[in-house]
């Protein structure tokens, strides 16, 4: 996910700058591109380390543009701009851009909009840490430590299918209440804790629940339903290829194999494709985690590939699309789609053995 950072004072920008500084290593997972802009021609000067674009059209234009490219945004300034700014490019919770503001003293940091499933509570979190600022958390569940239902589907992997109900099985925890929960058979993670308030109900429920976790089609009554996203694509390219090739050679694969993009957990590949800018287009635009590995921990998964001596000799490793995929997946993870190349492309499907777990623990 890009970070774009707009500011409209020299203090602002100044802060933009030191926040670039501060989270340009490697350990802030949360973004994989920070880009600094300013409505304010003064501030445009170039008199730092790193470069600031000058915005020509409106906030509103400039905003709109970000969350079509489904970047997070982070206004430096005050609440009423940011606000007005995204308010026509607003969606849903599902879809929408994660939205912060921060003052520009940095004293502040607010995540306005999609905290759990774009994770702006995160980035709000990691930023406050490395620049001393006080994180403003609004969303109830994290604030009272409840469960939050849209945020443990987003870290076990699972499609929300119905998102009315979020404020169904929400509203139930704010209140006090317990909630059940049923899970397909054989897909709770071993040692799990249950937190309070969850009451886990075997599979398949003979009467309603509040939330139903199944691959299948169920016609077992839930307030919500969550999907596992089973499969992991894994692709090499050519330094540069053109983003709306990677994209039809994906739909094509997928398509063969009878799998909708809402059934993929992440795309995966070689450390050195890290900043390959089609993969991160596409990852960004659908909204997948993109996951890169070293040659060396490439080379621990174990199986039969489709190997490569050129592949190797160039990058470490002799195939990248099958093993990346099958390392996403975890253990237990069974490649369904086996390397196929086109075009200077490479690319295979895994498929993982989904487990859901409540804690981190």
């Amino acid at each position: 996910m890009k970070l774009s950072v707009i500011s409209f004072t020299k203090n602002g920008r100044r802060l933009g700058e030191k926040l670039a500084a501060r989270l340009a290593d490697k350990d802030f997972k949360e973004t994989e591109e920070i880009v600094l802009y300013t409505k304010c021609s003064a501030a445009a000067e170039q008199d730092g380390a790193h470069p600031v674009i000058p915005v020509e059209e409106s906030i509103g234009e400039w905003a709109g543009k970000q969350m079509r490219e489904n970047n997070a945004l982070l206004f430096i300034g005050a609440c009423g701009i940011a606000v007005r700014a995204v308010a026509p490019h607003i969606t849903d919770k599902l879809h929408d851009s994660p939205v912060l503001v921060m003052d520009e003293r940095g004293d502040y940091i607010i995540p306005v909009l999609s905290g759990h499933m774009g994770g702006a509570n995160e980035i709000a979190l990691k930023i406050a840490e490395r620049i001393g600022a006080v994180p403003v958390i609004t969303t109830a569940t994290d604030l009272n430590g409840m469960f939050s239902v849209d945020l443990f589907a987003k870290k076990n992997g699972l499609s929300i299918l119905n998102k009315e109900g979020i404020a169904k099985v929400s509203s139930k925890v704010l209140a006090g209440k317990q909630i059940t929960v049923s899970v397909e058979t054989g897909h709770i993670s071993e040692n799990c804790r249950v937190p309070e308030g969850i009451q886990i109900v075997p599979y398949p429920p003979v009467q309603a629940v509040d939330v139903l976790i199944t691959k299948k089609e169920s016609g077992s009554p839930a307030a919500l339903v969550l999907k596992p996203k089973e499969y992991v694509i894994g692709m090499g390219c050519k330094k540069g290829k053109e983003p709306e090739r990677v994209e039809a050679f994906i739909e094509q694969t997928l398509n063969a194999a009878g799998i909708l993009k809402e059934q993929c957990m992440a795309l995966a590949s070689i450390e050195q494709k890290k900043d390959e800018q089609a993969f991160l287009q596409w990852s960004r635009k659908y909204r997948f985690p993109f996951y890169t590995y070293t040659a060396e921990q490439l080379q621990e998964v174990k199986g039969g590939f489709h190997g490569s001596a050129f592949v190797k000799d160039s990058v470490g490793v002799d195939n990248v699309c099958e093993r990346a995929a099958l390392k996403a997946c975890g253990e237990k993870g069974e490649l369904i789609c086996e390397k196929h190349a086109q075009d200077g492309m490479t690319i295979a499907v895994a498929k993982r053995e989904w487990s859901v777990a409540f804690d981190e623990e």
